[in-house]
């Protein structure tokens, strides 16, 4: 027979460290998914008079603390007063100090989102006229560093532990309950169990300086802790732990009681029981998820959180049911291979969970990204194509793993019946080889044995020893017997080329699937495609360059067909006297596009002029402007844009700047 030489398991360990290392090494330090999406004074604006207080507005509403909003001047030092407060909706504000003198001042934020990860920035405005400043415009790290990096392992061992768990117990329960007796799948399921507890309990010890300091002094601080517990990740994390205890429980009666159970009408019962109390658990943990991450906050939360679940839940019988798979194949015992009826069982669990990851990844893709450029022109975007492109690869592999399933069932019936008659020739052979005693007795005749017998009654030992002697040596035989026998059922096992082409091609399921887990981990820390795309237009409402030209940024929505956009307005050089002005029309994406009309109007309401109308002229694709427009004097200008998009849908947006 020709000797094949197969994949060991360790294999999966060195994919899994090597998919882990590539995906710690491309985060990024934070991901902001509460964009910043205005401010007052706005960024880069140069104002007159000292504000009496800095607001932001965010995309969502946010937690913070007494120093999550500081306003510093250009020697760095703070000069706000009080703790910042929500003055309305998603807009935060801070009072500062009166007297303040010429200069740039920089804001810092440092906030927890609504789906409870960490968001922080920066940005300057100026007083009277820019000056230079100590401080760094780079903005705070939060969430980054040793103990952003340490959350970030965390969060992918709580995604891998949840799906062997819920993976594992499922196929051992729907596929193959002979595998509940399989030493190896009870050490994966109680492995995925503990990777999840010791993952939600890191987690929610990182929890309080992963979002504030960052620093890895305070992942003990008690104090943070407590204030993690009366967030909603503490408490959904807390939820996770308590349903980890009724899993324990779960794992207890599957591997005890249930694999002890013979086949019949109470196993069947049990079966039932076992399913519907693990169905229950598993959309809990799947739930401690959902009610803490994107699904919680935006678009149809309602709506978004159950198909969360659906989704992670298809996940863990696909992916975890495909580890199972892998180790059933490679570590079941000689004498009890997983059986073809098994495979295919796991093939239509394996099918179902795809169409349910097709259908509930279809509704989020719509819910995050918004439009279609989304996809390329957002990081989110990017990689739900990887991970799209991901679940193509295994689809396709899972339909080789398939036609091997097909020869498996065909060549079964034989290698079973091949292990049979080996274990049947072993036993014939066993029974007509002489024990040792007797071989001993049989050599020589006559009085030559005779007197050999005389010579050595001498030393013999007495009847209890040599019976000792005796049973110590019938147990080394039988367990090298068994030895034996064991290494021909696993080489005819092993042998059968159905069996060994099936392992190679889940092998290669499952190696795709540990980059799948690390680009999905990934996508849960990454910006939503439609919150960045907002952020893009929303922010930048007024910057101004060193060559004093203005840039006016005026997201717009007529209601209509193409209706949605962005007006760039460029004011050169922003002062009084003849200016010329750039328009430019895109939509959410970045494309530029015409739109029927679009008109100006410049009003300086503190000096009652105005407004002063302007019709550009229209020089190319989604680009207008005028030259020559005068702007009379210095001050805070209201700048109105009209944007028509067809004969009835138009809408007027305004922003102040401040000219000359």
């Amino acid at each position: 027979m020709t000797r094949t030489i197969t994949p060991r398991p360790r294999t999966l360990v060195l994919l899994l460290l090597a998919a882990l290392g590539a995906l710690l090494a491309g985060a990024a330090p934070a991901s902001a998914h509460a964009a910043l999406t205005g401010s007052d004074p706005a960024q880069g604006v140069v104002v007159q008079q000292p504000p009496a207080r800095v607001s932001l507005t965010f995309s969502e509403k946010v937690a913070m603390n007494g120093d999550s909003l500081r306003v510093l001047d250009p020697k760095g030092k703070p000069v706000q007063t009080g703790a910042p407060d929500n003055v309305r909706g998603t807009t935060y504000a801070v009072r500062l100090k009166g007297g303040l003198g010429k200069g740039t001042y920089t804001v810092t934020y440092e906030v927890v989102s609504a789906d409870s990860h960490p968001v922080a920035g920066a940005y300057t405005f100026s007083i009277g006229a820019p000056s230079r400043t100590v401080v760094s415009g780079s903005g705070p790290t939060v969430g980054g560093g040793v103990v952003g990096g340490l959350y970030q392992v965390g969060r992918y061992v709580s995604y891998g532990g949840y799906i062997v768990l819920v993976g594992g117990a499922a196929f051992v329960l729907l596929c193959w309950r002979r595998g509940a007796g399989v030493r190896a799948l009870q050490r994966l399921v109680v492995g995925g169990w503990l990777a999840l507890t010791a993952a939600t309990l890191w987690l929610l010890l990182l929890r309080g300086s992963y979002t504030t300091t960052g620093k890895v002094s305070d992942v003990f601080d008690l104090g943070l802790l407590g204030q993690v517990l009366e967030t909603k990740s503490g408490a959904a994390l807390v939820s996770r732990l308590l349903l980890l205890a009724a899993a324990a429980l779960f794992i207890a009666v599957l591997f005890g009681t249930y694999q002890r159970r013979e086949e019949g009408a109470e196993k069947r019962d049990l079966t039932f029981g076992l399913g519907i109390g693990g169905l229950v658990v598993a959309a809990g943990l799947a739930t401690s998820w959902a009610m803490s991450e994107h699904a919680s906050v935006g678009l149809q939360p309602g709506i978004a959180m159950p198909v969360d679940v659906v989704h992670l839940l298809a996940v863990a019988a696909w992916l975890g049911g495909l580890t199972a798979l892998l180790v059933a194949l490679y570590r079941a015992p000689a004498g009890t291979p997983v059986e073809a009826a098994a495979v295919r069982r796991f093939s239509r669990l394996a099918f179902g969970s795809v169409v349910a990851l097709v259908a509930t990844g279809i509704y989020q893709s719509w819910r995050q990204l918004g439009s279609w450029s989304a996809f390329t022109d957002t990081r989110y975007g990017q990689l739900l194509l990887a991970k799209i492109a991901l679940v193509a690869v295994m689809v396709g592999l899972a339909s080789v793993s398939r036609r091997w399933t097909g020869r498996l069932a065909d060549q079964g019936a034989e290698g079973e019946q091949a292990v049979a008659e080996a274990g049947t020739e072993k036993e014939s052979v066993t029974a007509a080889k002489p024990t040792a005693g007797q071989d001993t007795t049989a050599r020589g005749t006559g009085t030559a044995d005779t007197a050999g017998q005389e010579r050595a009654g001498a030393s013999e030992p007495g009847p209890a020893a040599k019976d000792s002697g005796d049973s110590r040596r019938a147990a080394q035989l039988a367990r090298q017997r068994a030895a034996v026998d064991a290494a021909r059922r696993k080489r005819l096992r092993d042998g059968d080329a159905g069996r060994f082409g099936l392992r190679r091609s889940v092998l290669a399921e499952a190696a795709v699937a540990v980059v799948l887990l690390a680009v999905t981990t990934a996508l849960t820390q990454t910006e939503p495609g439609r919150t960045e795309q907002e952020a893009k237009a929303a922010t930048g409402a007024v910057t101004a360059p060193r060559n004093g030209s203005l840039s006016l940024s005026l997201p717009f929505d007529t209601g209509g067909a193409d209706g949605k956009g962005v007006v760039a307005l460029d004011i050169d050089p922003a002062h009084a006297g003849a200016n010329s002005l750039h328009l430019f029309v895109r939509k959410p994406g970045g494309q530029l596009f015409d739109v029927p009309e679009v008109k100006i109007a410049l009003t300086l309401e503190a000096k009652k002029i105005g407004p002063l109308s302007v019709a550009p002229e229209h020089i190319t694709t989604g680009h207008w402007s005028a030259d020559g427009v005068q702007i009379p004097m210095a001050g805070d200008w209201k700048v109105e844009v009209t944007v028509r998009t067809s004969d009835i849908d138009e809408v007027t947006v305004s922003k102040n700047a401040q000219i000359g």
